[in-house]
């Protein structure tokens, strides 16, 4: 045995009394993500993401009804081109026109709450799971009947209305993005942005605030 592999503390255990695993999710605490009723909304979740990722791109009816059901906490003139991946869909609120690229994943074990009008570009993740950083906390764990669990958390994540998602663009869980945000395309987004702010990079910082000198910038396009 290395001394890596000695702790002095024993792996942590979530508290007892509890609520369901389900409330105790999406309350940000410690939950086993082998609890059946998250397992069955997660294989509900993913049979419904499969079967519109198979649909045809005209079969407009069809792939509203499929997107209902995934996802009734969405508004209005709702436009996703798929493949999409949630792993519940309905922790998930999305506001008024707001538009998913090509392959936009969601893993909502914590509630994802996204504003209006707000574009993501192909290749997006939001990512609220958090796993504990000591690997004695971590690893798989054999429960008494032979199954196997391990204890996740989940952070939200909240993003403001009128915001643009470049392609490749990361959102790890308890983070907020402001009103009116632009992210560069590839940034990994770690912390809040304020605003009408454009942030890039990895992790994501502000490089600057959006004015309304932004607007000349574009005649040109426009001639």
């Amino acid at each position: 045995m290395t001394a890596e592999s000695v702790s002095a503390i024993p792996p942590v255990e979530p508290r007892t009394p509890r609520a369901s695993e389900r409330e105790e999710m999406l309350a940000g605490k410690l939950y086993n993500p082998a609890d059946p009723e998250l397992c069955a909304l997660r294989e509900k979740a993913g049979d419904l993401c499969t079967k519109f990722n198979g649909l045809p791109r005209g079969d407009y009816a069809t792939r509203a009804a499929v997107l209902d059901e995934l996802i009734p906490g969405h508004g209005e003139n709702f436009d996703v081109m798929g493949p999409i991946f949630f792993d519940y869909g309905c922790h998930t609120t999305v506001g008024d026109r707001v538009f998913m690229n090509f392959n936009f994943s969601c893993l909502d074990c914590a509630p994802v709450t996204i504003g209006d009008d707000v574009l993501f570009g192909p290749n997006v993740s939001l990512l609220p799971p958090m796993h504990p950083m000591r690997w004695q906390d971590r690893n798989v764990r054999r429960a008494a009947d032979g199954s196997f669990y391990d204890y996740e958390y989940g952070l939200p994540i909240t993003i403001g209305s009128n915001c643009w998602f470049g392609g490749g663009v990361t959102v790890v869980g308890g983070v907020t993005i402001g009103d009116g945000c632009v992210i560069g395309a590839g940034a990994v987004v770690t912390h809040d942005i304020p605003a009408n702010s454009v942030a890039v990079g990895v992790p994501a910082r502000v490089i600057r605030t959006i004015t309304d000198a932004d607007a000349a910038v574009y005649q040109e396009y426009a001639r």
